[in-house]
């Protein structure tokens, strides 16, 4: 890591000596015409601008300048376009709230027909918006969240998929919305959501948006498309100041990567990457601190100055220093354009209609509150004239000169300015762009740079994510190993055939199985692929090619050590032809299976759609591969399957290549009559062997392939025929993804459960992008600050619960092992916060705020802490972490649940349990009222986006710490980052009034505006590697803080926010290469500190505890928190009708599948092994619902070990516990639902006593697989893992329960225990015996042994010892034959049964009861290994 490299972005000067002028020429764009600098900006008529911020100090401008000085001498033209709009409206699908169907009201048929009539109205997302950005201009966009910002942003990036519709006229340049599709890559957003691979490295993440952007002619100074990609690359990271993260992932919330705010700045690198000439940029500084999102805006301002660029911004929470680089501002309120105009007369406009704007307030947050009515001051003299609504304020806009003014840019687009640039701008992009690319084509590199950049990026991946390229590798080879060791040394005679033919069929089912992670993988990636498909990088073919390209190797590897393995263990045919035909044929069915599993991900919109079909799909390539089923006996209303089914094709031709040209003697029960005394091969025959003919006792390879209707000669048919399969699905993937949708403009609507739909109807919020009609609801008095109504004020304090511990922490260090050795994160930091003060935590991104905090509130379950945290001077105790509340900066909620649920389960669970229920849920209405979420309370939380807002979620997760009463103090992450300033204002001041009652208040927090920052009482304040600058008071105005940092010549200036001023003193631009940590340790301040500190800690040790421990690790008894857990996971699945119906749907499907299959089975040899398979093939209900049910147990126990574990809210106990039984009720009704489907279709006996004990067993397999792939994901780190176990463990039992080898033939070493341990072993004989015992058997002329007895005795004389001996259980049907004798192999069911080992009925009823002692085992796994993840927090050293 550089040690010097900054946080901010400190002067950079070029390494090399000449070329770095124009080192960068083309980066950024490709305009120059403005050789002169613009020096004055159209609208600067007056001079009044904040002083001090202008772009040209900005650290970059040099090498801008260079870059275009280069231009000019290439003779590069212009890239100018702007974009102009007029009567824009926008219109979108959506209720204010849609209605969330149960499981239950699902069925309700009139409902549903009822609503189904009253059509989705269409709601105005942007009602008549109009304006025009110039070449050179910026333009902010301002408005609260749901006021349809974003909207517009997405209509001027050309983005128009998913609204209902869009109207008005909008230009860039001179061409309209159609001319402009070709121009993708260079009209670009960028989105507020940071969309990336968490694995790759941020180094990679940029190396591969700027390879994609090389142009086809170089600036005249560069040698190299690789030149120009590495000075672009490292041009941009410095841009934004992260060179330091070059080789750091850039993580999710389930990677750990750079800091959230370095993230953000990855994803506005990316964007200038594209080298786009209308940008849109939706909230970029969301998580950057003011300094670094000043630096933000002077790079985008430097960058529209020197190439014409055309930028709109939307910004929440936006800094006047910010403010003063735009020229122009729109202000929008729900979809109204309320201010469109220059800057400058922004704020004079708002006064003049009756606005009051207080000194050093923020002007953007100004222009957005005066439609709020809590928010605005009225001016003196104007409160009955001033405008009410938004529609009052448009129409005084519509009114003013401005409007007429900004009016005549309308025609912009048909000036010969507009269309001189727009042709330069469409002759400079076809000369940047490759020439093997067609005419139309948006990209700018040639089709093979694409794939071999995918291919590379592909493998970067795949190295990125080692551990599960690894675990599927050991899978595979373990699973080689466990087939090879299984099926070892196959006999070469009649004995081996059915063994053979199972250790082919699973060479093929395994890898097809593997593939099968291909479908979670496809829709990982999706929206990274949609985002750059928008940016232009590359076609969606490139990536498809790239990933089989990658695949190549990778499965080349993966089946050749698998091959290797079971191939000479099972002991197949010995030369090396046959063992490369064996190779190449498992390789090219990998490859078509994958390309498969591929081609269904691409083709289908959700995860559940694709997992449904991929499940469905992969049961009938396995019943339909020939191995289970032979091909004459399949019906002929499914035999169509076989004739599509890739494996079928594969398995013919691996038959054919082990058994032609082979010879194979019939041994054992298949050599009637056989054992002493019967030696004459001419007095026997072969019985059961497909293919033999009367009177002889050896088949030909051949004649048993004939009789599977298998032929050698298709051979190489079957290769060919592979191969075109994999065509035909590449081809499918490659059109399903160009032509994927993005799931853009559904306006989120806020979800409300059918069972609480009728409480809900009085009041409806309005969601992220609503309208809502007239007037807007008028504010209790008690809603304007600072004049709260005293009897309300009082009742609060009353009820909140007011704190004495004081809180401290002293010399704490915090060290976590990296690669690189030990990394300090945290350096000898100490504080206290007292009840009733309200601190804040502050510095830059990456400075340690959350990880102060984590350390502060026991989080960390790594690394080593060093220091003491007390309460109240003593060490803290076991109920700490349920006393203290903790708001992450994530809002992990369970999404199924409504948020008056939430806050009654939080309430319930972490209260003291000497607290009445009663009273519990009584301060939930406390807390209801004060974080004023009446309107939402009963919605479900949802998802972001389809579900609460951003702000909505924050005070929900306010408001769950806030119902636990926490007793000791408050910590919260972030409360303010993604919110607007309204929003941001509204959730300090609900603090302000917590710490005024007497809580203690800890709070980190990002770009706090003036008034933000002047509400809290203490700083503690960082630099980066977590060194401390300042600790103490505030003061009024801030005066104590700047008298400290004016001692230091580092005085505030009047108009400057102290907030952003002292970051930036401290880590950004004003640093003046201090250090600013020494001069803390050095000052009377520190020394103080110190002091105060100790005696605090003396003085409260010396009293009594102000919290009092009841010394118990949960608030409620265990058997409470089982009952709640239970209660919130069964309501949770009640409404989770995807899953619940998927469930059912596999259960019938698969039942009727299997029922038809094996329609009405007969009574013959053969047909014995039909129903050994119709039972077998029940086991495979089990993957397809493991694969749902996982990704929902991993979500689930995230949720519990993010934020309910860590906050001891209930135990792991309970939490399993909860999981486990809510599923119990939907098994029974599966179980009923497959043994309908299937049980009587197969024709099984209608005998009760048989039926009624079949569906025991079927219903004790429900619940012990679900135990299973519970067990699985307790312990598994995420669902990618889960998935690639769950092949691996179902492959294994499946393997050894006495199916594909019988019991007689297992290795010796897997026969005396695994087979035993097997689970699926017992509930196959059970059903086996329930279905199969008592049946006779009737052989078909083909199995019957027909043979001449020797010299004129009868076939009964003849047989007589025979029939004593090995032959007791076989059916001779002519005793008093003198020729042609006929043997059938087994007379009835228990004949067949005892091969199986299953010599007696009551076997039947022993496997059901250990089938039930297995199914407690599993649940018990489940507990086993949820205790073995929990992990403890660390505490201070």
């Amino acid at each position: 890591m550089a040690s010097h490299e900054p946080e901010g972005f400190e002067s950079i000067t070029p390494h090399r000596s000449q070329p770095s002028e124009g080192f960068l020429t083309k980066i950024l764009s490709n305009a120059s015409g403005f050789s002169e600098r613009k020096k004055s900006r159209a609208y600067d008529d007056s001079e009044d601008e904040a002083p001090g911020i202008t772009t040209q100090d900005w650290k970059m401008m040099p090498e801008l300048q260079g870059i275009r000085d280069q231009h000019e001498k290439d003779q590069v033209k212009g890239r100018r376009l702007g974009v102009t709009w007029n009567n824009l409206t926008v219109k979108g699908v959506g209720a204010d709230a849609a209605i969330n169907e149960n499981v239950g009201s699902q069925f309700n048929i009139l409902n549903g027909i009822r609503e189904k009539k009253s059509k989705d109205p269409l709601k105005t997302i942007i009602d008549n918006s109009h304006g025009c950005v110039k070449p050179g201009e910026m333009l902010l966009v301002l408005g609260r969240p749901g006021s349809g910002c974003t909207t517009l942003l997405k209509i001027l990036a050309n983005r128009r998929n998913g609204y209902a519709e869009v109207t008005g006229d909008v230009h860039w340049g001179s061409m309209d919305s159609e001319q402009a599709k070709q121009f993708r890559g260079q009209i670009v957003m960028n989105t507020e959501e940071e969309i990336f691979f968490p694995t790759l490295t941020v180094g990679e993440t940029i190396d591969f948006a700027t390879r994609m952007k090389v142009p086809f002619h170089l600036p005249s100074n560069i040698k190299s498309p690789e030149e120009f990609q590495q000075a672009s690359r490292d041009f941009l990271l410095r841009s934004m100041g992260i060179s330091h993260t070059h080789d750091t992932k850039v993580g999710d919330e389930y990677v750990r990567g750079v800091s959230g705010g370095e993230r953000k700045r990855v994803s506005i690198i990316e964007t200038m990457a594209t080298r786009g000439s209308v940008v849109c940029w939706d909230n970029s500084t969301r998580g950057l601190d003011a300094s670094t999102a000043l630096e933000y805006t002077k790079a985008v301002r430097a960058l529209t100055d020197i190439f014409g660029l055309a930028s709109i911004v939307t910004l929440y929470q936006a800094g006047n220093g910010i403010y003063n680089l735009f020229d122009k501002t729109l202000v929008l309120d729900e979809g109204k354009q309320i201010f469109y105009g220059p800057l400058k007369q922004a704020r004079p406009f708002m006064e003049e209609v009756g606005f009051h704007c207080t000194d050093g307030a923020n002007v953007a947050d100004y222009l957005t509150g005066v439609t709020v009515p809590s928010e605005r001051k009225i001016r003196d003299g104007c409160e009955d004239s001033f405008p009410r609504t938004s529609e009052d304020l448009r129409a005084a806009y519509l009114k003013s000169s401005i409007k007429t003014e900004m009016e005549r840019e309308y025609d912009y687009p048909h000036t010969d300015e507009a269309k001189a640039f727009t042709e330069e701008f469409k002759e400079s992009v076809t000369h940047d762009k490759h020439k093997s690319l067609p005419k139309k084509s948006p990209l700018t590199v040639s089709f093979t740079t694409q794939i071999k950049n995918c291919v590379i990026r592909q493998y970067q991946i795949i190295w990125g994510d080692k551990a599960t390229f690894i675990i599927k590798q050991a899978s595979t080879l373990a699973q080689a190993l466990i087939a090879g060791s299984l099926f070892y040394n196959a006999p070469n005679n009649s004995a081996g055939l059915f063994v053979k033919s199972g250790a082919l069929f699973l060479a093929l089912l395994f890898n097809s199985l593997l593939a099968m992670s291909e479908v979670t993988d496809s829709f990982s990636g999706r929206p990274v692929l949609a985002k750059h498909k928008q940016f232009a990088f590359y076609h969606p073919a490139a990536f498809c090619l790239a990933q089989i390209a990658a695949d190549i190797p990778v499965l080349l590897f993966q089946v050749s050590h698998f091959s290797l393995v079971l191939y000479f263990m099972v002991g197949l045919k010995q030369d090396a032809g046959s063992f490369f035909t064996f190779w190449i044929f498992v390789f090219a069915a990998a490859m078509v299976m994958t390309a498969l599993f591929r081609a269904i991900g691409a083709g289908f919109g959700t995860f559940d759609d694709a997992s449904k079909v991929s499940g469905f799909i992969i049961a009938a390539a396995i019943i339909y591969t020939g191995y289970m089923i032979r091909k004459p006996q399949m019906h002929p209303w499914f035999v169509w399957i076989f004739w599509i089914n890739p494996m079928a094709y594969g398995f013919e031709a691996l038959m054919a290549n082990e058994f032609h040209n082979t010879l194979i003697p019939c041994i054992a029960t298949n050599l009637v009559p056989n054992g002493p005394g019967y030696l004459d091969s001419a007095y026997q025959a072969c019985t059961a062997v497909g293919g033999a003919l009367p009177g002889a006792t050896v088949v030909t390879g051949d004649q048993y392939l004939s009789s599977l209707s298998y032929s050698h000669s298709h051979l190489w048919r079957n290769f060919g025929i592979l191969w075109a399969w994999w065509v035909l699905y590449v081809g499918m993937t490659i059109y399903f993804t160009t032509n994927w949708k993005e799931s853009a403009g559904k306006t989120s609507a806020l979800l409300i459960p059918r069972e609480k739909a009728s409480k809900n109807k009085k009041h409806l919020a309005n969601d992220e992008e609503s309208q809502t009609t007239g007037e807007k609801v008028t504010p209790k008095p008690s809603d304007k600050p600072g004049r709260q109504s005293s009897s309300e004020t009082l009742a609060t304090k009353e009820q909140l619960i007011r704190n004495t511990s004081v809180f401290t922490w002293k010399n704490l260090t915090y060290t976590v092992k990296t690669p690189s050795g030990d990394r300090v994160l945290l350096d000898n930091v100490q504080g206290w916060v007292k009840p009733g003060q309200l601190g804040a935590l502050m510095g830059s991104s990456g400075a340690g705020k959350t990880t102060l905090l984590d350390v502060l509130a026991q989080r960390k379950t790594d690394g080593t802490i060093k220091g003491s945290i007390l309460v109240d001077g003593r060490p803290l105790n076991i109920s700490f972490q349920r006393s203290a509340g903790y708001c992450e900066q994530l809002d992990v909620h369970e999404p199924l649940a409504t948020v008056r649920e939430a806050l009654e389960f939080s309430a319930l669970l972490r209260q003291s349990r000497e607290t009445p229920d009663a009273e519990k849920l009584q301060y939930v209405d406390t807390i209801v009222d004060l974080l004023e979420l009446h309107d939402i309370e009963n919605t479900l939380i949802g998802t972001v986006g389809a579900g609460l807002s951003v702000e909505q979620r924050k005070r929900l997760t306010i408001g769950v710490e806030l119902v636990s009463k926490p007793s000791i103090l408050i910590f919260l992450d972030e409360p303010t980052s993604g919110l607007d300033g309204q929003a941001a204002f509204n959730i300090v001041r609900f603090l302000r009034k917590l710490a005024d009652v007497g809580q203690a208040v800890l709070v980190t927090i990002h770009q706090p505006s003036a008034q933000l920052f002047l509400q809290f009482d203490t700083l503690l304040l960082l630099a980066k590697g977590g060194k401390t600058v300042y600790f103490g008071d505030i003061g009024e105005n801030a005066s104590t803080l700047n008298e400290y940092f004016a001692r230091y010549d580092a005085a505030c200036p009047k108009e400057s926010n102290p907030a952003e001023h002292m970051i930036d003193v401290v880590s950004g631009t004003l640093s003046q290469g201090k250090d600013w940590n020494k001069v803390w340790l050095e000052s009377p301040e520190h020394e103080h500190t110190i002091k105060e500190l100790d005696s605090i800690i003396d003085e409260a040790a010396s009293k009594e505890p102000g919290t009092v421990d009841d010394g118990f690790e949960f608030a409620t008894p265990m058997w409470t928190q089982i009952k709640l857990v239970t209660r919130r996971m069964n309501t949770s699945i009640w409404r989770n009708t995807d899953y619940i119906n998927n469930k059912n749907a596999l259960h019938i499907g698969s039942a009727l599948f299997n029922g038809f299959t094996f329609w009405n089975i007969g009574n013959s040899v053969g047909d014995l092994q039909l129903r050994l398979f119709t039972v077998f093939n029940f086991i495979f209900v089990a993957p397809g619902v493991i694969a749902q049910l996982q990704p929902l147990f991993i979500d689930r126990r995230d949720i519990y070990e993010a934020r309910e574990k860590k906050s001891k809210m209930y135990s792991w106990v309970a939490f399993v516990t909860g999981l486990i039984v809510s599923e119990l009720p939907y098994l029974c009704v599966c179980a009923v639902l497959y043994f309908v489907c299937w049980y009587y279709t197969v024709g099984f006996s209608t005998d009760s006593n048989k039926a009624g004990a079949v569906f025991f067993v079927m219903l004790c397999y429900e619940f012990m697989y679900t135990g299973i792939g519970q067990f699985v994901a307790a312990y598994a780190p995420n669902a990618v893992f889960a998935s690639l176990v769950n092949p691996l463990l179902i492959g294994t039992l499946v393997s050894f329960c006495g199916v594909l080898v019988p019991y007689a033939q297992i290795t010796a070493f897997w026969r005396y225990w695994l087979y035993w341990l097997d689970p699926f072993n017992y509930l196959m004989g059970s059903l086996l015996v329930f279905t199969t015992y008592d049946e006779p058997v009737r052989c078909t002329e083909s199995e019957f042994a027909i043979f001449n007895p020797p010299n004129s005795q009868t076939c009964g004389e003849y047989l007589t010892d025979y029939m004593q001996g090995m032959g007791a259980r076989t059916n001779l049907t002519n005793p008093d034959a003198l020729e042609g004798c006929r043997v059938c192999q087994y007379r009835t069911g228990a004949d067949y049964l005892s091969t199986l080992n299953l010599p007696e009925y009551y076997y039947g009823w022993r496997d059901a009861g250990i089938v039930v002692l297995f199914v407690f085992s599993s649940y018990a796994m489940v507990y086993l290994l949820m205790k073995l993840r929990t992990k403890r927090s660390k505490t201070a050293e």
